[in-house]
């Protein structure tokens, strides 16, 4: 079969540093942290007391007030994303891209929760006549892929993955491959996330999953010695992917190319990565494989990098077991030092962030790095950001339920 080369268009992207890409990349090229005070709900219920807020989010900004409240903050996210997305590519379904060859595919690990846990209250005090006749299409996580095709018009495949914290990750090689094998054009593909709830916040408290350091400026803190769990953020990110062929024709900006995706299962434990982080090193493996590159190819490794004992372990054991000694040539970092962790939408906002670093060439820092940990010793680019050429990263996405993500990006020649 002859596959399609696969680039990126267009990106878009709501953050804890900023409702948008410029806003986002400056936090991260920067080094700041994207972290701060819960505020959006009741901190003395919980002994976690940070989060990474999506902060003066305004769906009204993206989207008519009327239709916004018919969704979900998850939906709204991926809305405004995509919709920066789509500008930034030059877009316009039914004028330059035909709408049955645009597709979307947006993940999301838990869909909307917020609604959920309202109209569950809502429910309980008034009964079942009060609850929302929108309550359904609110809650179930492939709104935000059926909204965005609706606000758009893209009329091509549209599907939602769920695959916890790796449905971002997941629903971006699974767009990529949609293209490559000649069945969309175009596909507007990435995460979204809104998870910061009452319930969300208490499940993963009550499981010590979460950072309880109070201090939000050190709270996440990737592959240091210190690190105590990781922050919970909110946001979207969304990348536009479309055929070379497509994109030339329209004389779209290229960032980017795709060129391989991974994906496996640990079969090990719901929630504790398999030991030595075996299902991710093969991820990595089919990764590398698919795109045609070798280990010493890749200059910086975007690490899922929770902040928590074993991902951080595993994952360092995982890289130094695909890599060997070029482990300790190549660059890794977690951008969740900064962004905290976005759940189903972190895999694409850092494909994003992948996207960036070979464009911009620019290697993105892990903040909060300062005591060094015997075990976990790469390079991983501590506390300040890096100016370097580089022509290929590759990206991590890890899930509870043992689901393994990578992808590959290079740079469009």
């Amino acid at each position: 079969m002859n596959k399609q080369r696969v680039v990126i268009t267009g990106i878009g992207m709501i953050t804890p540093l900023g409702n948008d890409v410029k806003t986002t990349w400056d936090g991260i090229v920067g080094g700041r942290s994207g972290i701060g005070p819960l505020t959006r709900r009741d901190a003395e219920k919980f002994p976690v007391k940070v989060a990474g807020e999506a902060k003066d989010f305004d769906p009204a900004n993206y989207i008519d007030k009327k239709e916004a409240r018919k969704m979900d903050r998850f939906t709204q996210f991926a809305v405004a994303a995509s919709l920066e997305a789509v500008h930034d590519a030059g877009i316009k379904v039914g004028e330059n891209v035909d709408a049955e060859r645009i597709g979307v595919w947006i993940g999301s690990g838990i869909g909307g929760m917020d609604t959920h846990e309202e109209q569950f209250r809502r429910f309980e005090e008034k009964g079942y006549k009060r609850v929302s006749p929108f309550f359904i299409p609110m809650m179930i996580p492939d709104m935000a892929s059926g909204q965005v095709s609706i606000l758009t018009g893209a009329k091509g495949v549209n599907a939602c993955t769920v695959t916890a914290c790796a449905s971002g990750a997941n629903s971006i090689g699974d767009a990529f491959k949609v293209i490559q094998r000649g069945d969309a054009d175009i596909m507007i593909a990435g995460g979204t996330e809104a998870p910061i709830t009452d319930l969300a916040l208490a499940g993963f408290s009550s499981m010590t999953a979460l950072s309880f350091n109070p201090d939000p400026e050190t709270a996440s803190r990737p592959f240091d010695k210190n690190r105590d769990g990781f922050v919970m953020g909110e946001g979207a990110g969304i990348l536009i992917l479309e055929s070379l062929e497509s994109a030339i024709r329209r004389k779209a900006n290229i960032y980017g190319e795709i060129v391989g995706y991974g994906a496996t299962a640990d079969a090990h434990h719901i929630t504790t990565p398999a030991p030595g982080g075996e299902g991710g090193a093969r991820a990595m493996k089919l990764a590398l494989d698919d795109a045609g590159v070798k280990p010493e190819d890749i200059q910086y490794i975007n690490a899922h990098g929770t902040s928590t004992f074993y991902n951080d372990l595993y994952e360092t054991q995982a890289i130094k077991s695909v890599f060997g000694e070029h482990a300790y040539q190549v660059a890794v970092s977690s951008t969740k030092s900064m962004t905290g962790h976005l759940l189903g939408a972190a895999g694409a906002i850092e494909a994003v962030f992948s996207i960036l670093a070979i464009k911009e060439g620019v290697l993105p820092p892990t903040i909060n790095y300062e005591t060094p940990d015997e075990e976990v010793d790469l390079d991983y680019v501590p506390n300040e950001a890096r100016k370097t050429d580089i022509q290929a990263v590759l990206s991590n996405s890890l899930g509870f339920g043992g689901h393994n993500v990578s992808l590959v990006f290079k740079k469009y020649e």
